[in-house]
C-alpha cells in the first residue's frame, strides 16, 4: 500500500501546482449555479404558495448547492482523456513491467484530484453557501449525514470505474472523446445534475432507477434533503454498491480484453 500512498502524495503535489486553475474553475462554475438558483426563484414566484414536485423553494435551492459539493467530491474532471492519452501514446507499458496496478494507480491520482479541488475550493464555497444560508436546508439527523457519505463515497468509486472503462476504448479507437461526451450527456440529464429525478413522471423515474445514472448524483442527494429514507434507502445503497462492483469488475474486463490488443508505441 505505500507505493498507492505515494502516488496519492505525488499526485497532491502536482495538482498544487495548479491550484490557481482549480480556484478560478470553482468560482466561475458559480455563475451557471446562480443563473438556475435565479430561474427557480423565478418559477417559483409565479406559483405563490406552491411546491414544484415535492420540494420548496429553499429545498430546491439546497438541492442545487448539495449537488455542487458532490460534484466537487466525486466528478472526473480529465481522468478519462489522461488515461486514453497513456494508451494511445504507449505510456501503460511501464506500468506492464512494475509491480503496481494501473487501475489503482490511476484511481490515486483521480483522489488525489479530489482532495486538491476540494482543498482550494472549499472556503470560497462555504463562501457561497453561507450567502444562501436562509435557503439551505440542513440533514435531518446524523445518521442520514453519515449514510450520505457513505452514498458519496460509492458515488465517487462509480464515476472512477465508469470512466476508466470508457477510456479502455482507447485500445480499439483512435478517437474517444465522442464516446466520453455521449456519456457524459446521459449522466448531466439522467443522474439529476439538471433537475431533480423525482419530479418527472414517475414511470419515467422508474425507467432511470434500472440504470446507474441516478446513484451518480441523486441518490445521496436525495439521502441529505431526506427525500430517501428507512428501508428504500437501505436498499439504494446496496443497489448502489451492486454498481460499483458491476462498474468495476468491466473495467477489469475492458483492461484484459484491451492488453491483448495492445501494442507498445512510444512510452
Amino acid at each position: 500500500m505505500k507505493k498507492y500512498w505515494h502516488v496519492l502524495n505525488i499526485g497532491i503535489q502536482n495538482n498544487l501546482a495548479y491550484r490557481v486553475n482549480f480556484l478560478f474553475r470553482i468560482v466561475f462554475g458559480f455563475i451557471p449555479l446562480l443563473a438556475t438558483i435565479y430561474l427557480w426563484r423565478r418559477i417559483y414566484e409565479g406559483k405563490p404558495g406552491a411546491d414544484v414536485g415535492s420540494y420548496s423553494l429553499p429545498q430546491m435551492t439546497s438541492y442545487y448547492l448539495i449537488v455542487t459539493v458532490v460534484d466537487v467530491l466525486t466528478a472526473v474532471s480529465e481522468d478519462d482523456w489522461q488515461i486514453a492519452a497513456d494508451i494511445k501514446d504507449g505510456n501503460i507499458s511501464q506500468f506492464l513491467l512494475k509491480p503496481i496496478d494501473y487501475l489503482w494507480y490511476r484511481f490515486c491520482l483521480f483522489l488525489s484530484g479530489r482532495v486538491t479541488y476540494l482543498a482550494v475550493t472549499a472556503v470560497p464555497l462555504a463562501i457561497f453557501i453561507f450567502c444562501l444560508r436562509e435557503y439551505f436546508v440542513l440533514p435531518h439527523d446524523w445518521t442520514a449525514f453519515g449514510l450520505f457519505l457513505v452514498s458519496v463515497a460509492l458515488t465517487a468509486m462509480l464515476q472512477f470505474f465508469m470512466s476508466y472503462t470508457m477510456a479502455m476504448l482507447a485500445f480499439w479507437v483512435l478517437e474517444v472523446s465522442t464516446f466520453i461526451f455521449i456519456l457524459f450527456a446521459f449522466e448531466y440529464l439522467a443522474s439529476g445534475h439538471l433537475f431533480p429525478l423525482d419530479i418527472l413522471p414517475q414511470w419515467l423515474e422508474r425507467v432511470l432507477y434500472f440504470t446507474p445514472f441516478p446513484y451518480q448524483l441523486y441518490f445521496p442527494v436525495s439521502i441529505y434533503m431526506g427525500k430517501t429514507t428507512g428501508a428504500p434507502l437501505v436498499h439504494g445503497l446496496i443497489i448502489q454498491a451492486c454498481w460499483v462492483a458491476a462498474a468495476y469488475l468491466v473495467a477489469r474486463l475492458a483492461w484484459s480484453r484491451g492488453i491483448r490488443k495492445y501494442s507498445a508505441v512510444g512510452g
